[in-house]
């Protein structure tokens, strides 16, 4: 008799997959970050009087959500769609003066003052798309494998090539000039 060995799965792990497991778009998962970053920022302001420290804190985890829940088919658009989700949501906060030159200039000081958060919420999103990325790569790899198709030697792809190019020329019945006879018609190969 062989005895099984029963792995015990953690209570953490039990405890995160209880949660959410949504899989966004490209489009959603920008949609959500942006959102969720404006929200906190109005919150933010209104709670916190624009605190740059409580907003940058609140982006990191924003930041890995997104890079956790968009769909595996658009891993790359993570990386991409927080930064932006980033300027949308500094922008409540970023105290400019009246007018819109005033606005976009504390927009832009806001974002060269809150760099530091930006590039480190980029990297959690990047970081946590490319281990998604590298695991998808390597499960379809053990399906592959698992599946028998891993490939077929050279030796038997070069036979079937030469056959099937054979197979698919068209034949001549004749020349089809003055010394070929004048019926003669060019035929192309039956299937199987």
């Amino acid at each position: 008799m062989y005895r099984v060995r029963v792995r015990s799965v953690p209570p953490v792990v039990l405890a995160l997959r209880r949660f959410p497991n949504p899989r966004l778009t490209g489009i959603g998962a920008g949609l959500f970050a942006s959102l969720t970053m404006f929200v906190l920022a109005c919150v933010d302001r209104l709670l916190f009087d624009s605190s740059e420290l409580v907003f940058g804190l609140l982006f990191l985890p924003v930041s890995a959500l997104t890079a956790l829940w968009v769909r595996p088919a658009d891993l790359v658009t993570a990386p991409i769609s927080v930064p932006i989700a980033f300027a949308v949501g500094v922008f409540p906060i970023s105290g400019g003066s009246e007018g819109l030159g005033g606005q976009i200039m504390g927009l832009v000081t806001a974002l060269a003052v809150h760099a530091g958060w930006l590039y480190g919420g980029t990297l959690i999103a990047g970081l946590i798309a490319s281990v998604r990325k590298v695991r998808q790569m390597r499960a379809r790899r053990r399906y592959v494998l698992a599946q028998g198709r891993g490939g077929t030697p050279a030796s038997e792809r070069a036979p079937r090539a030469a056959s099937a190019a054979a197979a698919a020329k068209p034949v001549r019945a004749g020349a089809g000039g003055a010394g070929g006879a004048a019926g003669a018609v060019a035929r192309r190969p039956q299937r199987p």
